[in-house]
């Protein structure tokens, strides 16, 4: 019996923290998306984390006939990005973010993650009409 609970419980502890990691830290995907930046905020009761959401152009609808805005919701664990993002509200930006399974409270309420900024510029209209 001893040497069960020996062998046993390290495997147990051992496949509970695969489990944990692949649920929460393996990185499921990877990408960068651009836009126009809707909003960012600094939130949380207890873990202080930046959420935002990028405007994304094109139209996208499930029904033919309608129109729908492409929105992409993301968090930011790393302060410093989101000090920067916080200053370029409206702007045309590229994110690249890293794509969890689940979110960890102090990660953001997000399972994207941006952890690099690639581009702001303005966000400016077309010039001419496309007709």
């Amino acid at each position: 019996m001893k040497r069960i609970l020996k062998i046993g419980i390290p495997v147990i502890i051992i496949l509970l923290g695969l489990f944990l990691w692949w649920r929460f830290y393996f990185v499921f995907g990877e990408g960068v998306k651009a836009g126009n930046l809707n909003f960012i905020v600094k939130k949380g009761y207890v873990f202080k984390t930046w959420e935002g959401r990028l405007i994304q152009a094109g139209f996208k609808t499930p029904a033919p006939g309608g129109l729908q805005s492409n929105e992409f919701d993301f968090s930011v664990a790393n302060d410093s990005i989101g000090a920067v993002l916080e200053r370029c509200s409206g702007k045309t930006v590229e994110l690249r973010y890293k794509e969890y399974l689940h979110a960890l409270p102090w990660r953001g309420m997000s399972n994207f993650v941006v952890f690099e900024v690639l581009k702001v510029a303005d966000a400016s209209p077309p010039a001419t009409l496309p007709f």
